[in-house]
C-alpha cells in the first residue's frame, strides 16, 4: 500500500473529528479564528474550521453561588466573622463581555463583598448586626450589580447565612440571656406567690367571718331556745329560779352523755378527787333543791296570800249586804 495513505488518512480523520463539536445546555462556547474572536456557540452540535477556528473557553450560564467567610469588627467593639453567599451568573447577552473582560470573576465578587461588608458592620453594634443582617445582605447586592452588570455578570441574590463572634462573647451573651430568663421567672414566681398569700387571706378572712357569724347564730338559737324553755316551764308552774337550775343540770348530764359516747374522748373533771367530784354533784343538787323550796315557800306563801285577800273580800261583801 502508499505511504501516503498512511500520512493523509490520519490527518483527514482529525480534521473531520476537530470539524464537529457540541456545547452542553445552559452552556455558551467562545470561537476564535487565528487568536480572535469569532463567535458565540450555545448549547447543540457546531462546525468549526479545522486549524483554524479553535474553541477559547466556555462558560457556565447556570446560576452559581460564591461562599465568602468575612472577619470584621463591629461598632462595639466586638470580632465577628461572617459567612455571605453571593448567587450569581452570567447572563446570556453579555457572554463576550463576562469572558474577556474579568479573567477571575470569583476573585472580584470576593473583593466587592469584602468592601461592601466591611463598610456596613462597623456602623453597628453587636446586636443590632443580627438583627439588620438583611439590611447588609442588600447593600451587598446593590453594590454587586452596580459593579458586576458592566462585566457580564448578574447578581440573584445575597445571603448572610452565618454570623460567629468570638466565643467568650458568645458565652457572655448566653450569661446575659439566662440572667435576663431567670429575673422573668423569679418575677413570676413572687407574682404568683402574692396572689397566693392574697388569695389564703382572704379566704381565712371569709372563713372567720362565717365563722364568728355561725358562733353568733348559734349564741342566738340557744338564747332563743332558753327563753321558750323557761315560758314553758314557767306556764307548768316551775318559776324562773327552778327552771334555771333544772336547765344547768340537764345540760350538764347532757355534756356528760356526749362525751361518754366517744369511745376516743378522754374525760377530765377538776378536782380530779373523787370526794370533791360527788361534792360538786352535791351541791348542784343541793341549790336545784334549795331553790325548789324556796320556790315552794313562795308558791306557799302567794296561795296564803290570796286566800286572805279573797277572805277580806268576802267579809266586806258580808258587812255591805247588812
Amino acid at each position: 500500500m502508499n505511504p501516503f495513505y498512511f500520512i493523509v488518512l490520519p490527518l483527514i480523520i482529525l480534521a473531520l473529528l476537530s470539524t464537529f463539536f457540541t456545547v452542553k445546555q445552559q452552556s455558551a462556547a467562545i470561537v476564535e479564528r487565528f487568536g480572535r474572536y469569532n463567535s458565540i456557540r450555545q448549547s447543540g452540535l457546531h462546525l468549526k474550521i479545522p486549524f483554524i477556528d479553535r474553541i477559547a473557553g466556555k462558560l457556565n450560564l447556570r446560576i452559581q453561588q460564591l461562599d465568602v467567610i468575612i472577619e470584621t469588627k463591629t461598632k462595639d467593639n466586638v470580632f465577628v466573622k461572617m459567612k455571605v453567599s453571593v448567587q450569581f451568573k452570567v447572563i446570556q447577552e453579555k457572554v463576550y463581555d463576562a469572558f474577556y473582560k474579568l479573567e477571575y470573576p470569583h476573585d472580584q465578587i470576593t473583593s466587592y463583598v469584602f468592601d461592601v461588608v466591611r463598610a456596613e458592620v462597623p456602623k453597628l453594634k453587636l446586636d443590632d448586626v443580627f438583627e439588620r443582617k438583611d439590611d447588609i445582605a442588600v447593600a451587598v447586592k446593590r453594590e454587586l450589580n452596580d459593579a458586576m452588570t458592566t462585566y457580564g455578570y448578574d447578581i440573584i441574590n445575597t445571603l448572610i447565612t452565618d454570623i460567629d463572634p468570638d466565643i467568650q462573647v458568645k458565652n457572655a451573651m448566653n450569661r446575659i440571656n439566662a440572667a435576663d430568663r431567670e429575673k422573668t421567672a423569679a418575677e413570676y414566681e413572687a407574682e404568683a406567690g402574692r396572689i397566693r398569700i392574697v388569695a389564703k387571706a382572704k379566704a381565712e378572712a371569709e372563713s372567720k367571718r362565717l365563722q364568728g357569724q355561725g358562733i353568733a347564730d348559734q349564741r342566738r338559737e340557744i338564747a332563743r331556745g332558753l327563753v321558750e324553755s323557761v315560758d314553758i316551764l314557767n306556764s307548768v308552774g316551775i318559776n324562773s329560779q327552778e327552771a334555771s337550775a333544772l336547765i344547768v343540770v340537764t345540760q350538764h348530764y347532757d355534756t356528760l352523755q356526749a362525751i361518754g359516747a366517744d369511745t376516743n374522748s378522754n374525760l377530765i373533771l377538776l378536782p380530779n378527787s373523787p370526794q370533791a367530784g360527788s361534792e360538786m354533784l352535791n351541791n348542784m343538787v343541793a341549790s336545784f333543791t334549795a331553790s325548789n323550796q324556796v320556790g315552794e315557800s313562795m308558791k306557799t306563801a302567794n296561795s296564803q296570800k290570796r286566800l286572805k285577800n279573797k277572805a277580806k273580800k268576802d267579809e266586806f261583801g258580808n258587812l255591805d249586804e247588812a
